[in-house]
């Protein structure tokens, strides 16, 4: 009997769409039967994972809780690029042998990552980011332009994006006042106790610092290179994970709806805005 070529292609086809719904269904399996969430999550990044504790350590044991599963951390050093993140802790795993996890939170939800990383699925924003100043009022009464910036010390993380907009802003106008810090969080601490005029930072990170404390305003950085929106954070799965990600999607969800994720944030001093 002849076989025809299409019906054959098609046949293959189904055959694989099968296999792939077998394998995703197969991964929710095994999490069940381990009993355990691997999350991922970055060192050095206060106020959502530091030393242990943050906001993605929390929302990552609500959402293992949700599903049933007990939680397992595993924090690491952000690489060179998110790419290397990526292939690190959810595709492949770390040549070292660390990961990978089931789940990477803190990703960019960006069109130009997903289309550069097509063995993952970013999914579930849960964050909206933007940088922004926060001044000593004491210091600096109004802050109607960034040129109130000119001849003001202003503090700044290392190889952040703040530090790279604020040193090229206007030709190096303000360069002269700009002090380099290893973590906002610690120009954030010189800025309360009276060191610095000003931080440039994100604003989770100013909120988890400075709290309520009206000595200190906060104001939206109109800075030339900065993201007028700021940018929206999620989570990563591997690609044929996709029943894994629907299921972290539903429980996200419903800690939205519940008042848990805005909790989680208070915890950490920060407002929770919806993406």
């Amino acid at each position: 009997m002849e076989i025809h070529p299409l019906r054959t292609l098609r046949t293959c086809l189904a055959l694989s769409g099968i296999l792939l719904c077998q394998a995703a269904h197969a991964d929710l399996a095994r999490l069940q039967q381990t009993g355990v969430l691997k999350v991922a999550v970055y060192n050095a990044l206060a106020p959502f994972s530091d030393k242990g504790s943050g906001i993605d350590i929390d929302l990552a044991k609500a959402l293992a809780e949700k599903l049933g599963l007990k939680l397992s951390v595993l924090p690491f050093d952000a690489g060179e690029n998110l790419n290397d993140d990526l292939r690190n802790m959810v595709w492949k795993g770390h040549y070292l042998g660390y990961g990978p996890a089931d789940v990477l939170m803190h990703v960019p939800v960006d069109r130009r990552l997903m289309e550069d990383n097509k063995r993952v699925e970013i999914f579930s924003p849960y964050h909206r980011e933007s940088v922004q100043l926060v001044r000593d009022a004491r210091k600096i009464p109004a802050l109607d332009s960034i040129d109130a910036l000119a001849g003001k010390t202003v503090g700044v993380e290392k190889i952040s994006i703040a530090a790279m907009v604020l040193l090229g802003e206007q030709d190096g106008k303000f360069r002269d006042g700009v002090r380099i810090f290893p973590t906002a969080v610690e120009a954030l601490r010189s800025l309360k106790s009276g060191e610095l005029d000003a931080v440039l930072a994100n604003r989770s990170e100013i909120e988890s610092v400075l709290g309520g404390d009206t000595n200190f305003q906060l104001s939206d950085a109109t800075f030339q290179r900065l993201p007028r929106q700021g940018w929206v954070v999620g989570m990563a799965v591997k690609k044929e994970n996709g029943d894994l990600a629907k299921a972290l999607q539903a429980a996200a969800n419903e800690l939205v709806v519940s008042g848990k994720m805005a909790e989680i944030y208070a915890r950490h001093g920060v407002r929770f805005v919806k993406p």
